[in-house]
């Protein structure tokens, strides 16, 4: 393999929903690849304390306090961070929030809750990224989906149906803008060890029947998600658009 294939120098990366989890792991990622990251969240101090931690570390990145849900802070904010930073190259909408509970006792602020920051926040965000990289003709989006994209569980509702409608839209995107030489893909973990997963870890019965319901047999870790971030956000995936690419342990491929 060439591993220019893989380099990222030169172009900069916005990762929603990356104070912890996920979306820190992948902004992480990025940068050792060489990009110049941008990290979102709506956490403010913890999203600062970690710009420090990585910038420390001789990476280049940059706070962006933002609701990924408010459309009136998106158009405000992300021309600013072109014109402060540079150019968004890579879109990464990470951003994400689970509610559980019986469809029939769900509240409806809950439902709504999700599916504005699971599904519409990605939506916002690209059509207001999308037009710096329409003009360039070149960009990469990449969204965070889920193995609930494709089945679900009981008390789940609406994270199963903001996945199943972003791998949807994922797919919208891609067959929209690849005139444009413009990829958009997603990922779907599994369980991972994540603070969205906790009530599930420390329940013992749910935890035993992830882990076996998992061929691998573990929970994912939010650095399994590095490899394909940067694969989906390079110049190794130039022909790759409107896939999602589940990271799962297997469990999709399993009875």
């Amino acid at each position: 393999m060439t591993p220019h294939l893989f380099d990222l120098n030169g172009k900069t990366a916005l990762v929603t929903g990356a104070a912890q989890g996920l979306g820190l792991a992948m902004a992480t990622g990025l940068a050792q690849a060489g990009a110049q990251v941008v990290l979102n969240d709506i956490q403010e101090v913890k999203l600062c304390a970690e710009v420090a931690r990585i910038g420390a570390a001789g990476f280049r990145v940059h706070a962006c306090p933002l609701d990924v849900s408010n459309s009136a802070q998106i158009q405000e904010r992300v021309p600013a961070i072109e014109r402060e930073v540079g150019p968004i190259d890579i879109l990464v909408n990470n951003a994400g929030i689970h509610r559980r509970g019986p469809i029939e006792h769900l509240p409806e602020t809950a439902w709504r809750e999700v599916l504005d920051t699971n599904l519409s926040a990605a939506f916002l965000m690209a059509k207001q990224v999308v037009r710096g990289m329409i003009e360039r003709r070149s960009g990469k989006i990449i969204n965070i989906c889920s193995v609930m994209s494709e089945v679900g569980r009981p008390t789940v509702a609406a994270y199963m149906a903001s996945k199943g409608g972003l791998k949807m839209l994922t797919k919208a995107m891609a067959v929209e803008w690849a005139k444009h030489n413009i990829q958009v893909n997603g990922i779907g973990p599994g369980w991972m060890a994540t603070e969205m997963n906790r009530p599930l870890m420390e329940n013992p019965a749910l935890d035993a029947w992830v882990r076996s319901r998992v061929p691998a047999g573990r929970y994912g870790d939010p650095a399994d998600m590095v490899g394909i971030a940067i694969y989906l956000a390079s110049s190794a995936s130039n022909f790759v658009t409107g896939q999602v690419i589940y990271l799962d342990g297997g469990t999709l491929a399993a009875l």
